[in-house]
């Protein structure tokens, strides 16, 4: 039976950076928007089985809310069976949840923080991200109806080889006093802080350290720190890092939409894969992982960071609907000849 998730993270795009920056503003009406027409696009697939990450606000709920006359629709749609915490367990269990139950593809609306959290859990299952975050590095900026087409395809094909519709994304392992702690997508960032406050980094000025997977000039956020100066594409085989400091290498970079920085770049080293590269030993200091402050290292911590290249599957959109047009996913009663 075809299985789609769907994790819609109802505290995506609302954190700190949304009042310093001039970041696009996805509320959560607009994310049941998003999912109601994912639901439509899935519907009219003909997928067989959809389940909903419960939240606080209910997107999903509300989504399915505006489908009564979609009797095909209800039928097949479900909310996960998890509680409720409104934190970042939900999407983990979610996705470890859709893992366990055998879904083909998950779609996720949020940013680079909540893909992070969902990639824990989701296993071999590829990802569909859907930007409603404020940093938005991994997912895609993507109408919903398109989203769903894509991950009817995904999911309805199991037995293609994954390579055929979705790249393998790298991760950042962290690792403390030699035990892995946490992982993250697109960065990880040593800050000269003791505190997590509101978890996002919007500000330079506590910089000491970045580690990236990818970084290019149009990416927004803590990568673009390299970006602006090493480009790295997704499907590079390696990373990099680089340390900071006020009398090194100046370069403006995009730390938040609308928002640059200066800062200075002392020293730029490749990264490959699974070779253990130290964490400065500045300390109090906290790691923000994908944007945001997770690990407090106290001064007798030793941290490392590695460069892992089986990180979560992505769906490339564009690639499953040219090959759902191959296939002729779209046509109803007869196949158009070629003229």
């Amino acid at each position: 039976m075809t299985l789609v998730g769907i994790i819609p993270n109802p505290a995506s795009g609302k954190d700190i950076r949304r009042v310093t920056s001039h970041a696009i503003a996805a509320n959560n009406h607009q994310k049941s928007n998003i999912v109601r027409r994912v639901l439509l696009a899935l519907g009219a697939s003909g997928v067989e089985r959809i389940e909903i990450m419960p939240d606080s606000f209910g997107v999903g709920q509300r989504a399915l809310g505006g489908l009564e006359s979609h009797h095909d629709i209800q039928a097949v749609t479900s909310h996960i069976p998890i509680p409720v915490e409104g934190n970042q367990q939900d999407t983990l269990r979610a996705a470890q949840y859709l893992r366990d139950a055998g879904a083909g593809c998950i779609i996720v609306l949020g940013g680079d923080g909540t893909c992070r959290v969902a990639s824990k859990g989701c296993g071999e299952v590829p990802l569909l991200p859907i930007s409603t975050g404020t940093n938005n590095v991994v997912p895609y900026f993507i109408e919903g109806t398109a989203a769903g087409l894509a991950a009817a395809y995904v999911a309805g094909h199991p037995e293609l080889e994954r390579e055929h519709f979705c790249y393998r994304h790298k991760r950042l392992l962290v690792w403390v006093n030699g035990e892995q702690v946490d992982q993250a997508l697109v960065d990880v960032a040593l800050l000269a802080t003791r505190f997590t406050g509101s978890k996002a980094v919007w500000e330079a000025g506590e910089l000491r350290q970045v580690f990236v997977s990818r970084a290019q000039p149009f990416n927004i956020g803590i990568s673009s720190v390299v970006g602006v100066v090493r480009p790295i594409r997704p499907i590079d085989p390696g990373g990099a890092c680089v340390s900071i400091s006020t009398d090194g290498h100046q370069v403006m970079a995009p730390i938040a939409p609308g928002s640059f920085a200066p800062v200075g770049i002392r020293e730029l080293r490749d990264m490959q894969p699974g070779i253990p590269y130290p964490v400065r030993h500045t300390r109090p200091a906290v790691l923000s992982l994908d944007g945001e402050r997770e690990i407090t290292l106290s001064g007798s911590d030793q941290a490392e960071v590695s460069l892992d290249l089986q990180g979560p599957w992505i769906v490339d959109v564009e690639q499953a609907l040219l090959l759902a047009v191959e296939a002729g996913t779209f046509e109803i009663n007869h196949r158009l000849e070629d003229v």
